[in-house]
């Protein structure tokens, strides 16, 4: 059997395979995500006194964000390996498709997701304005070098939380057989919005991490959810990058009360994502994460 751990092999989303965080664990990982987080706030420090507030701030995103993620999946890749010997693992990324196939599944998660992040605008429409200073944070997000915001918005940001949220937590809760699958999927979508730490992106992070959750039920792909988290920061950044969208808050704004016919259309399509990924069959009561056997099973 090929060494998973070999040294200089790239393997990261396997070598968590026989990590299955339970309830728990789960709070270790948060522990490590916190430290990973002053980890990447001292970082950013360092960038601001040198280069300056703005230019600190922005570069320091490259190195800073994933730095968040880092002791996590340290610490998921060590105990994995100690797992490993023994206990039976579950991997990241599956690739149980049938009978819709990759393709279709893929173009069905990209339009779903931008479906459901048009209609969550109507929760958001609701909410108070957002604070000065919150608003400006947001728009330094997309606001900056086209080249930094799109590596951070669009890449890390799909890669390490989908990682965290879906191929950690989730596939944790549905594998641990203690949690049912349906708050499996609520409890990892709220953990999802909780780390937006705002409820201007928590409430449509929530709505999304349950999309997300559905989709990795039904199909183990971390790949699917990782291409669902960059459509829609993808089209947020491209959207921020529009002089006629920059001041708006949501999509109400912009389309006035004909965002009412175009909110019932989106909804329509979630519906028929959403229908069709019912196509597809567990394996199991917890879920489509293929399991992986130990590398030393006992005899």
């Amino acid at each position: 059997m090929a060494n998973p751990f070999k040294r200089g092999n790239f393997r990261v989303l396997e070598n968590h395979t026989w990590y299955v965080p339970g309830v728990a664990d789960i709070f270790i990982l948060i522990a490590w995500l916190i430290a990973g987080t002053l980890v990447g706030t001292l970082v950013t420090s360092v960038f601001t006194l040198a280069m300056g507030k703005e230019a600190g701030t922005e570069y320091a995103m490259l190195i800073a964000y994933p730095l968040q993620f880092i002791p996590a999946m340290m610490y998921a890749a060590y105990k994995s390996r100690g797992n490993s010997y023994e206990k039976q693992g579950f991997k990241l990324d599956s690739n149980n498709f049938a009978p819709l196939g990759a393709l279709l599944c893929a173009l069905l998660v990209v339009v779903g997701t931008i479906a459901a992040s048009f209609s969550s605008d109507a929760i958001g429409a609701l909410l108070p304005p957002m604070p000065e200073w919150l608003e400006s944070v947001m728009q330094s997000l997309t606001g900056g070098e086209l080249w930094v915001d799109f590596l951070c918005v669009s890449i890390m940001a799909p890669f390490f939380e989908e990682w965290l949220c879906r191929g950690m937590i989730l596939r944790g809760l549905l594998n641990s057989r203690k949690t049912k699958p349906v708050w499996a999927i609520v409890i990892s979508a709220a953990f999802f919005a909780l780390i937006h730490l705002n409820p201007w992106q928590a409430i449509p992070a929530f709505i999304l991490g349950c999309l997300f959750g559905y989709v990795y039920y039904k199909t183990g792909s971390l790949k699917l959810t990782m291409l669902m988290h960059f459509a829609n920061n993808t089209v947020a950044l491209v959207i921020g990058q529009i002089p006629e969208f920059a001041e708006a808050d949501n999509w109400k704004d912009i389309l006035g009360n004909g965002y009412w016919g175009w909110f019932v259309l989106a909804l329509a399509v979630l519906v028929i994502v959403i229908l069709a990924f019912k196509k597809i069959k567990p394996q199991s009561p917890q879920g489509n994460c293929d399991p992986v056997e130990p590398l030393f099973p006992a005899a």
